[in-house]
């Protein structure tokens, strides 16, 4: 390896979006290049730009110099290097994207698709819509539900709930009940309240969206509550999903070691990358528990096709908006799945330098 690269952007949404316990109106990424010879290899993390510090104060010098081939030694090496700020948070993205990058350095050099280098068990990967934030007035919330399902052919499809915390509660049943309407009643309905209800709360929440035909409770209360989420999947109808803040291995296995969750989930931009993801994925599937893959819908698509016990990949609005923006080889989700190309060495994309360069923050 001769060079470990990072560089930080932060895009403006469209629109001001909120969930159940945040407002944001841009999102920070932060994009790793790796080179070998004459190859290079693309990965990246939605997070702060402080990322951008840890890979180049911290992980580059770990990287560089190593077999580019290397990737599962180098990522344990990267997982000992910020041993004294700690793993979790800003380290854990910055590992993330640096990994990622050199999975796909790797297929390059091979000559082969990521899926290949990895090993691919699926030729496409399910995916959801997802958006729907507490943010959005109805008209637009109808808007973009039927975009999914219609025009897209996406037969699921997913909102933001827990509004304020959870103060919202029967404005959270009201766009339920619309998403339902919109959405038809062939198509699956999924909602996420952010950590945003306490525990007896999510429960009488859940009992009733379970009338509406929802089948995917996503953290109804904080993924650090494990005792919290076990209680509430004991008494509602709807799958109760989480891990979407596993920034570790360990902290995959507490959601699961403590019946907590019914499909776990890990980002490829947090969990590790690609290595932290197949890690999680097999420890899910010992367990006999699906995962799924949390946002990075062009990221994910890849290593989701490489994992037996997978659920589905999140379509999230924001990231591939941002993906289709700044990037060439971006994946469609036509008919409510990802394939990607067999045709292209590693990820099969490359980051449009002069279009990215007016969001650059370092």
């Amino acid at each position: 390896m001769t060079s470990v690269q990072a560089a930080s952007y932060v895009i403006p949404t469209d629109e001001p979006e909120a969930d159940g316990t945040l407002t944001w109106s841009e999102t920070a990424m932060v994009v790793v290049r790796a080179e070998a010879g004459d190859q290079a290899g693309l990965g990246w993390t939605y997070a702060s730009p402080a990322a951008q510090s840890v890979v180049t104060d911290m992980l580059a010098g770990v990287a560089e110099g190593r077999d580019a081939m290397d990737a599962a030694g180098c990522y344990e090496e990267m997982c000992r290097a910020v041993r004294n700020v700690g793993r979790e948070g800003i380290a854990a993205t910055a590992i993330s994207a640096v990994d990622i990058a050199l999975w796909d350095l790797k297929a390059r050099i091979l000559g082969c698709p990521l899926t290949a280098a990895i090993g691919r068990v699926s030729e496409s990967v399910p995916v959801y819509g997802s958006g729907g934030f507490t943010s959005y007035d109805d008209v637009r919330l109808g808007q973009q539900l039927a975009g999914w399902v219609g025009e897209l052919a996406i037969p699921r499809a997913k909102i933001k709930i827990g509004e304020s915390w959870g103060a919202q509660e029967r404005r959270d049943l009201r766009r339920v009940a619309l998403a339902r309407q919109a959405i038809g009643s062939d198509a699956e309905l999924y909602v996420d309240a952010n950590g945003g209800y306490t525990t007896g709360q999510a429960v009488r929440v859940g009992r009733e969206l379970a009338d509406y035909g929802v089948t995917w409770f996503e953290e109804p209360v904080s993924s650090q509550d494990t005792a919290g989420l076990a209680a509430i999947r004991r008494q509602v109808l709807p799958d109760v999903a989480a891990g979407e803040y596993s920034w570790t291995l360990a902290d995959s296995a507490r959601l699961l070691d403590g019946n907590a969750v019914d499909c776990l989930q890990a980002d490829v931009t947090r969990c590790g990358g690609i290595t932290g993801f197949l890690q999680a994925a097999a420890l899910a599937a010992a367990r006999n528990v699906e995962i799924s893959g949390h946002c990075a819908p062009n990221l994910h698509a890849h290593v989701a096709a490489c994992v037996p016990n997978l659920r589905h990949v999140e379509y999230f609005h924001d990231h591939q908006r941002i993906e289709q923006m700044l990037f060439d080889g971006t994946l469609g989700p036509h008919g409510g799945v990802m394939t990607p190309r067999a045709d292209q060495p590693g990820l099969g994309m490359t980051l449009r330098t002069a279009d990215a360069e007016k969001y650059r923050r370092g």
